[in-house]
């Protein structure tokens, strides 16, 4: 069938899902229903990459569920007390059961349990050794008030708790959160990927790293040009991933789409955002991409006004060190796994020390 086709046939109503958050210090105002952004004039800004005031894209998810307090940081609860891990044994195939049953039951949570776990592993910086899934941060709320984490605070985070008590001080937060990425991956039709146990959470707040370290939907001037390239490798170069591993990673926008309310952004990637696959690679060389007209930040979308693209992901059939890869992945959906499942292992592995090879499948 062709691409075409497939876009104007396959049109998925809004759903939950895997979407850019907006990473920014703003002041926030609550509805009965969601949280607004009303004043973006102040940014939170980690002083090692000061193009990090901006939206952030890759892995954000935005879910239709979002904050209600009246600032981030108050709103958010704190999970998890002192945390777990090394105090016992865990039987991982049945955590990872236990993980599947809750996306099966919704898989529209699929795409968030990803988020949580690229963003709590996505802050690692090679040269300081900070950051990184390692001590499971993610969980408190100084961490879960910056930008990029909006709506994961009483969403991905509440949904795992359960799981968490039921195992207890045996299974770390950070092992169960970078567990329900690999776990919310395979479930949504994609590879099963190799997962490491043995994280150590933090016992407090004092290693969560500053806001900022995530990747951004817009870099530069409004719309895809040469600095969206070179603020991707930035960022991915800090933790060490390469051109090839970056395309990669970008194909998790396979999954879901992004809300107006949590990011600015608005609509799908793809026509199947439950559906792990390289059809993003296909959409991305196959579809005319125009400028959206609309009173929103500057984003693409197709012919159709069913689909959308962000600069940094436009910027990848732009840019020739990327879209080789594109075109790779466009093509061959199992060396996109393949490719995949190594940079997504690698992802959640940084700032670790001490893993041991699971089997949790």
């Amino acid at each position: 069938m062709m691409v075409s086709k497939l876009v104007s046939l396959l049109l998925i109503p809004s759903v939950a899902a895997f979407a850019p958050s907006i990473h920014r210090a703003s002041r926030l105002v609550s509805t009965p229903l969601n949280l607004r952004i009303i004043d973006s004039a102040d940014w939170a800004v980690d002083p090692q990459f000061p193009d990090s005031g901006r939206r952030t894209f890759l892995s954000s998810i935005a879910t239709t569920s979002v904050l209600t307090g009246a600032s981030a940081a108050s709103a958010i609860p704190w999970f998890g007390g002192s945390g777990g891990g090394g105090k016992g044994s865990v039987d991982f195939k049945a955590v990872a059961s236990d993980i599947a049953d809750i996306i099966n039951a919704d898989p529209n949570k699929g795409p968030t349990l990803v988020r949580l776990a690229w963003h709590s592993s996505g802050t690692y910086d090679k040269m300081s050794k900070t950051g990184g899934s390692g001590g499971g941060t993610i969980r408190f709320k100084e961490e879960l008030a910056h930008g990029g984490n909006a709506g994961l605070g009483d969403t991905a985070v509440v949904w795992m708790e359960d799981v968490k008590k039921k195992y207890g001080d045996a299974l770390s937060y950070a092992d169960l959160y970078t567990l329900a990425g690999v776990v919310a991956i395979k479930e949504l039709g994609g590879p099963a990927i190799a997962w490491s146990s043995g994280r150590v959470d933090a016992l407090d707040p004092s290693e969560v790293t500053p806001d900022g370290r995530l990747p951004n939907a817009d870099s530069g001037p409004s719309g895809s040009d040469p600095t969206d390239a070179s603020h991707l490798r930035t960022i991915f170069n800090r933790m060490g991933f390469d051109d090839q591993e970056i395309v990669a990673l970008s194909g998790a926008h396979a999954l879901g789409r992004c809300h107006t309310t949590a990011s600015g952004y608005d609509g799908p990637w793809t026509p199947l955002p439950t559906k792990f696959s390289n059809l993003y690679f296909t959409l991305l060389n196959q579809v005319k991409w125009n400028k959206r007209d609309w009173s929103g930040p500057f984003q693409y979308e197709d012919e159709g006004k069913s689909l959308m693209m962000l600069p940094t992901d436009l910027v990848l059939i732009q840019d020739s060190g990327f879209k080789k890869y594109v075109d790779i992945y466009a093509g061959d959906q199992e060396k996109f796994f393949s490719d995949f499942s190594l940079a997504f292992n690698k992802l959640e592995e940084l700032g670790t020390k001490n893993l041991s090879t699971a089997k949790w499948y």
